[in-house]
């Protein structure tokens, strides 16, 4: 067999035995491949796999992939991401180690594509259940060299649900861990994972938090397995435990019945080994990011030490808002009230006429007044309810096309219309229900399916910018405000004419930084060469325009502010981008909240992509930095393979609305996003 550029298994003489895929490094390799039969590696799992040659340098390795029409289940794509992810971790953690050899060697992998693989080097040795025959000796060393996988996971803090004779390899000499799929981050909840006995109690019933010590009882029934030629019993210790001398002096405790009660995988080791476990604490490698850690620390106290700037909070006026186009007062006046016809051109409302109280005020909700207030602004409306709950918020997005805005801030919105904002005491209408369900039409459907959004259009002929979406946010104390998020294309974001005009009056901001154009990682060379871009170290150009066009009276801008690392699933297997990626939504949110995801992307922009990057962060005293991702992967031609998955989407405007008071946290709206001195 043969497989073409897609990993796709194809009759020998095919013409195209080439495989394209990523290196460790984050290269790209195109080598000709030849594969053999393929096989389920583990029949509850929609993985296949196979083995193979890669011609170019006479390489054995594995493939291990997702038919198309697997493929097409996001669970099974996170499977393959999970194991991806955790193979590269451990690469880099290992490489130049004498741990490396415990765990599968990564060759590549393809994940964006209708059939993701990975390409491991060939397996070492046979699984252990097929073990028949091991001595004492080398019992101590397959019980030594599995405790050590298991601590080495544990430094990176990660634990293999999957560890049973099936997924643990002997050659002879040492062990090889595979059933990297089956890895989880410690603390994060637990679900079922695994069979009886060898997953642990807990994880059985997928109750509690992820706990390294869920492996050692895993390691601990592979190993009885392996000394008595049976399985233990699901819930307890084997009775007969010690009657086997391997066992009896190092796994009692491992078989407790909950994590707590049982040895961490360093204390079991230091059992087997001594001193084992401190030279494994001595493999970890420097953190490049902690100069950077500290930069940002100390911009924090620089921010806190400063003292705010006099604001502008002007409130409504005898019920007068800001019009967010022209930025002049306009209240309502039931006069110059419009409603779109079946060809989508105003009509003048007659009110008069309408006598039912329940009518009326539907009718006015889909209504749009126009605004007069400067004569010299081009012809514009705005939606009644706009002019009728207090003081709108307005939330600009920025940065240059083709950085994912519109994309962000589509599933943003449709994370609100989910009731992402409920758990913060928030809910939510629409301002314009026909505006709405257009947005929805137009936008979230076609997403959602995985179809890729158009580019946002330039502004039109009028030259000013209109929001894309508004909605009507009601707070836990039943206070209501509109919220208007406005979509620029990139273009029409570095124009210094009346364009821009609109940033005079926005409340909030938010920053989306395209981690292709900032980061010179090898493993965005694709990403760049498929759009035709290539790394700006000067920083996002929309970025300084916007800025330069702020008033500042003091030190810093006093208007809120977030900054996000968008399209982050192209690094969703670089630090920090994995841990933070697969973070849950915030039950609530603290007064410290976000704080420590902002310390480690501002440490990762300065030490990949430079000071340039973070101008928004130094230029307003209260911003937030996220990670997230609109669509969970890439585009194949034109489409999502998968749909999207969106990752993250709704923490940035999370954090913007506690800056308004709108999501309440301790310590009140104007320390968050700038923390706490140490006390």
């Amino acid at each position: 067999m043969t497989a073409s550029h897609t990993g796709r298994a194809e009759p020998a003489g095919a013409r195209s035995p080439y495989l394209t895929f990523t290196e460790p490094t984050g290269r790209r390799r195109t080598a000709p491949a030849r594969f053999g039969k393929p096989s389920r590696r583990d029949p509850a799992l929609p993985q296949g796999v196979r083995n193979g040659l890669l011609d170019d340098q006479g390489q054995q390795c594995v493939q291990v992939f997702l038919p198309a029409a697997d493929a097409a289940n996001p669970a099974a794509r996170a499977l393959l991401d999970t194991e991806a992810g955790t193979a590269l971790q451990l690469a880099r953690a290992l490489e130049n180690t004498a741990y490396a050899h415990l765990f599968p060697t990564l060759i590549g992998y393809e994940l964006d594509t209708a059939e993701p693989f990975l390409l491991y080097a060939a397996p070492r040795g046979i699984p252990a259940g097929r073990t028949h025959v091991m001595s004492a000796t080398d019992q101590r060393v397959f019980a030594r060299d599995l405790t050590l996988a298991l601590c080495l996971l544990d430094g990176q803090g990660l634990v293999p649900r999957g560890v049973s004779p099936a997924t643990v390899l002997w050659d002879g000499a040492s062990v090889q861990l595979w059933g990297l799929e089956g890895v989880a981050r410690a603390g994060r909840p637990r679900t079922p994972w695994g069979r009886a006995p060898y997953c642990s109690p807990e994880q059985q019933r997928g109750e509690g938090l992820v706990d390294a010590r869920d492996a050692v009882w895993s390691a601990a029934q592979v190993l009885y397995q392996l000394v008595t030629g049976r399985p233990g019993p699901a819930d307890r210790a084997p009775a007969d435990l010690a009657q086997h001398r391997v066992l009896a002096g190092t796994l009692p405790g491992a078989f407790a019945p909950t994590a707590g009660a049982r040895p961490s995988p360093a204390t079991l080791l230091e059992l087997l080994a001594p001193g084992e476990a401190g030279r494994v604490a001595l493999t970890a490698a420097a953190d490049g990011a902690r100069p950077h850690q500290e930069a940002y620390a100390q911009a924090l106290r620089d921010k806190r030490r400063a003292a705010p700037a006099p604001g502008e909070e002007a409130e409504e006026v005898h019920g007068e808002v800001l019009c967010p186009y022209c930025l002049e007062g306009i209240q309502l006046d039931l006069g110059k009230l419009f409603v779109p016809d079946d060809q989508m051109q105003y009509q003048p409302l007659d009110l008069s006429r309408i006598t039912n109280p329940a009518r009326r005020e539907d009718e006015m909700r889909a209504a749009v007044q126009q605004c007069t207030a400067d004569p010299d602004f081009p012809e514009h409306h705005i939606p009644v309810p706009y002019l009728t709950h207090g003081r709108p918020l307005t939330v600009a997005m920025i940065g240059q096309s083709s950085t994912g805005k519109s994309h962000l801030l589509t599933q943003m919105i449709a994370a609100i219309t989910d009731g992402g904002l409920k758990p913060h005491g928030v809910t939510h209408q629409s301002v314009n229900p026909e505006q709405h369900a257009r947005f929805v039409r137009e936008r979230v459907q076609p997403l959602r399916s995985g179809q890729v959004l158009d580019h946002t259009g330039a502004l039109g002929l009028d030259g000013f910018a209109r929001f894309a979406e508004s909605l009507l946010l009601t707070d836990a104390r039943g206070r209501v405000r509109p919220v208007a998020f406005f979509d620029i294309a990139g273009e029409d974001l570095i124009r210094t004419d009346g364009a821009l005009r609109f940033l005079l009056g926005i409340d909030a901001l938010v920053f989306v930084v395209d981690p292709a154009l900032a980061l010179p990682l090898p493993q965005l060379d694709e990403a760049r060469q498929r759009v035709g871009s290539q790394v700006d170290r000067d920083g996002d150009a929309a970025f300084g325009t916007v800025l330069d066009r702020l008033p500042r009276k003091g030190p810093y801008l006093e208007t809120p502010a977030a900054m996000v690392l968008g399209k982050s699933d192209l690094l969703r297997f670089q630090p920090p981008v994995d841990r933070w990626l697969g973070e849950g939504p915030p039950a609530a949110l603290g007064p410290d909240h976000f704080l420590e995801e902002s310390g480690d992307v501002y440490a990762f922009l300065r030490r990949y992509a430079g000071q340039a990057w973070l101008r928004p962060f130094d230029a307003f005293r209260r911003c937030t930095l996220h990670i997230a991702s609109a669509t969970g992967g890439q585009e194949n031609q034109g489409r999502f393979p998968a749909g999207t998955g969106p990752r993250r989407v709704l923490e940035p405007l999370l954090s913007l609305l506690a800056m308004h008071g709108i999501i309440e946290a301790p310590g009140g709206a104007a320390s968050f996003g700038v923390g706490r001195e140490a006390q």
